[in-house]
């Protein structure tokens, strides 16, 4: 759950600056972010002055945006660029009540996260934004809303859809859902950044 506005984001330590940091290193204004984003001005601003936490789903937009992935965002240690990453016990970061963990390496144009959603989290959040993404359902259901069409996922169902597609998913259990989920980020974080935009609506 988001704090209010006037408590600060303890979940997420250091993301604030790094956020400021990366838009203004990206030559972008705040207003021109925050369309990109399908945020209001003030919600990132609350973003990156630790007002606000954001959730998965923002920090996905904004690792788009800004060239980067999820875990740079975060500060984490990016692994070694490497085709193999080792698995292990999930002990990933935490957005919003979505867990998450690496599971690809960094500075690519695909970023792959195995993810955990817990029960209801962010069920309502409807995403459209430029590039493909695909999910690998490996534990609970997972009903996916693309368009006006729902899909109810059991494990080992997956899901390959183009982004432009308004889309939603939701954990059906109530232990949640555990999936595996790929998405590009429209060009290599060394690359130049890509004037597209992203949209994020409740």
């Amino acid at each position: 759950m988001n704090p209010p506005d006037g408590g600060a984001a303890d979940e997420l330590p250091g993301i604030a600056p790094r956020l400021r940091d990366l838009r203004r290193s990206r030559g972008l204004t705040l207003e021109t972010a925050a369309q990109r984003a399908g945020l209001s001005p003030a919600h990132l601003s609350r973003l990156e002055t630790g007002r606000r936490q954001p959730s998965l789903p923002m920090l996905l937009g904004l690792a788009r945006i800004y060239g980067t992935t999820v875990s740079e965002l975060l500060g984490e240690t990016p692994p070694e660029r490497d085709a193999i990453i080792r698995g292990g016990t999930f002990e990933g970061a935490e957005a919003d009540g979505w867990m998450y963990r690496q599971a690809g390496g960094s500075g690519r144009a695909m970023q792959a996260l195995r993810v955990r959603v817990p029960h209801g989290a962010q069920g309502d959040l409807v995403r459209v934004h430029p590039g493909e993404e695909w999910l690998y359902v490996l534990a609970g259901h997972l009903r996916v809303w693309l368009g006006d069409t729902v899909h109810d996922l059991a494990p080992g169902d997956s899901a390959h859809f183009d982004s432009l597609t308004p889309h939603r998913i939701t954990a059906v259990d109530r232990d949640g859902a555990e999936l595996l989920f790929v998405h590009t980020l429209m060009q290599s974080p060394a690359a130049e950044l890509c004037l597209g935009s992203g949209i994020h609506r409740r």
